[in-house]
């Protein structure tokens, strides 16, 4: 008997129970579409998170006071001060023969005000740093001019704002550029508008205003003083690099070692490390749960096909009789249980397919090609694993026993 043969017998014999053949094929599709499903959910959590982080900046490292996480003074050696960033900080970092493998340094003071044009207001949070911040976060002007090193060394009232600060504060037709803008008491004149960039899940990038730190600092936070710097790297390469030149730098400065130094340094390169590395977990461990559901749905196959080889005892019978070896029997009843396996793995692929273009608990799945392969792949093994114990207990039948039976 050829293949062909046998695919014609195995179709015949799971178009004799349609309804039951459909439910044996429902439960490898769920198993082969949720698969596919669950580990694109986790490779789009992953890729959302990349991107909020690279958001953030290129090659970037950012120190931050201490104090901002609520571990209020920093103690250095035997005297307990509060340590701040200052600019003879940022000068000692520019400094390349201390840090050959840093690219800039950006300075940042914040405050969170309301801004007000014509009687509309909108709560922006405003950014006094230098030119060098835009590129190091990668903030992209796209109508206006950008700041310069005049602007901060005139203390120049002048600022760049972003789409969602222009959108609720100016009236459809109105060009931002040249405007006067009041943030809380005082009047910037905006020379820019940002690109739009969205959230990296901490802050709205659109509701911002970058001004130079010169003017912010005379305007609106007081002081001399930084929330924190961003320092970009020469390269992706040479984070860790410029993360240890930042911290011996710093640890000197103030008379203390790296492990007590009072800011914190978050290394972009690092984030990305532990979120890869997070990720991957967390989708090997989805995949997981859906291969349960695969699992359960071979358990199924290997059920009907016990049910089938019992109805079709005496037809085993017959055909044992009429000199059918016992391997011919093996083939056909495998070959129906592989076949019942294929069906419900094409129909779970593009069940798959389908689920993964849209957005599932707020992520957008991104289909992972392994994935469909390996759930096609485990879907057919299940047929064979599943299958090869009632096809064996059927080719394994005495002919007098199956003829017998009733």
């Amino acid at each position: 008997m050829n293949g062909l043969e046998n695919v014609r017998i195995a179709l015949r014999g799971i178009s004799a129970n349609k309804l039951r053949s459909a439910l044996t094929v429902l439960g490898i599709l769920i198993g082969v579409g949720a698969v596919i499903i669950l580990v694109a959910v986790g490779k789009g959590s992953s890729t959302s998170v990349q991107n909020r982080i690279k958001s953030l900046g290129t090659n970037t490292i950012t120190v931050l006071n201490r104090g901002r996480f609520g571990a209020g003074t920093a103690r250095t050696g035997t005297q307990s001060r509060r340590i701040q960033l200052t600019m003879a900080d940022v000068n000692a970092l520019q400094d390349k023969t201390q840090a050959p493998d840093v690219l800039t340094v950006s300075p940042v003071t914040q405050s969170s005000v309301t801004a007000t044009y014509n009687g509309a207001t909108y709560s922006v949070q405003v950014t006094g740093t230098t030119p060098s911040y835009l590129d190091a976060t990668d903030y992209h002007v796209q109508a206006g001019r950008s700041l310069t090193e005049d602007d901060v060394t005139n203390r120049s009232r002048v600022a760049v704002i972003g789409q969602d600060a222009v959108s609720n504060l100016f009236p459809g037709g109105v060009n931002p550029i040249g405007q006067r803008v009041r943030f809380g008491n005082a009047t910037f004149q905006v020379i820019g508008v940002l690109a739009k960039k969205g959230s990296n899940g901490f802050q709205n990038q659109d509701a911002v205003a970058i001004a130079p730190y010169t003017a912010v600092q005379d305007q609106l936070t007081g002081g001399t003083t930084f929330n924190q710097l961003v320092v970009q790297g020469k390269s992706s390469g040479s984070l860790t690099a410029a993360q240890a030149e930042i911290t011996n730098i710093l640890a000197s400065r103030n008379d203390t070692t790296a492990a007590n130094l009072p800011f914190l340094i978050l290394n972009q390169g690092s984030l990305l490390q532990t979120s890869n590395s997070t990720n991957e977990t967390f989708t090997v461990l989805l995949g997981a749960v859906a291969a349960i559901s695969l699992l359960v749905g071979g358990i199924g196959v290997m059920n009907i096909m016990l049910v089938t080889v019992t109805e079709r005892t005496r037809e085993i019978g017959i055909r044992k009789a009429i000199g059918a070896p016992k391997s011919v029997i093996l083939v056909q009843f495998l070959v129906e249980s592989v076949l019942l396996s294929l069906i419900g793995g094409i129909a779970g692929v593009a069940v798959g397919l389908i689920g993964s273009q849209f957005r599932i608990v707020g992520v957008q799945p991104v289909i992972v090609p392994y994935s469909i392969a390996l759930a096609f792949g485990v879907a057919l093994a299940v047929g064979v694993f599943f299958g090869f114990y009632p096809a064996n207990r059927a080719a394994s039948l005495r002919p007098i026993d199956a003829l017998r039976y009733e």
